[in-house]
């Protein structure tokens, strides 16, 4: 292979700001920032959204029965629908 042509690949320490959690990852992100983490010196990249905190993986979607349309509609003809 040739050299001085790939990037940097490294672990790197990732923060999910709104869940608090801390990821190390290997990465070639460049930043400037650096953390101190369990003794050692990692560059570091802050995220405003990971899995620890996207609704998807967290199981705190939006329920369809309260919200939207399907609520509404549900409102104006589930009388009707809901008779045996």
């Amino acid at each position: 292979m040739r050299e001085n042509i790939h990037p940097a690949y490294r672990t790197v320490v990732f923060h999910d700001t709104s869940a608090d959690e801390y990821f190390k990852v290997g990465s070639t992100i460049a930043t400037d920032r650096t953390i101190e983490l369990e003794g050692n010196t990692f560059p570091y990249v802050t995220l405003d959204i990971s899995s620890a905190s996207h609704p998807y993986y967290t199981g705190k979607q939006k329920e369809f029965s309260k919200e939207g349309s399907t609520a509404r509609f549900q409102q104006r003809f589930g009388r009707f629908l809901g008779k045996p």
